[in-house]
């Protein structure tokens, strides 16, 4: 009676593939987790820039002090800083600690933030 079953080649073939596939889908995961690195940096300064127009609303002028706006919070891993805060405007900077990359965003007559070249308007590095 013959018995059934993979031979060895059989399995080295298999494992070889799910190998390949394994090098292709790799390069592509650590791209899209940059990818929501920045998106979660972007959203970040989004819901800043509402907090500080809030903030400038209620007092007239926009702080540099996170904690002065009402229940606002960063998501984790994203630092962010207000680096200037004037009458007129205010600019800030996001930073991830799972990637190199940097936003910012400057608004009203603050000196622009390199990247940036446009108020309103977030940039990445």
């Amino acid at each position: 009676m013959k018995e059934r079953g993979f031979t060895l080649i059989e399995l080295l073939i298999v494992v070889v593939i799910i190998g390949l596939l394994a090098i292709i889908a790799i390069p592509k995961v650590a791209n899209t987790k940059e990818k929501a690195y920045v998106a979660q940096m972007k959203s970040d300064l989004k819901n800043l820039a509402t907090a500080e127009e809030a903030f400038f609303y209620d007092s007239t002028y926009y702080t540099t002090n996170l904690v002065a706006l009402n229940n606002f919070r960063s998501s984790t891993g994203v630092t962010l800083s207000v680096l200037e805060a004037t009458p007129g405007g205010w600019s800030a900077q996001a930073v991830h600690s799972q990637t190199a990359r940097q936003c910012v965003l400057y608004q009203g007559n603050a000196a622009p933030v390199a990247p940036a070249t446009a108020e309103g308007k977030i940039t990445c590095t």
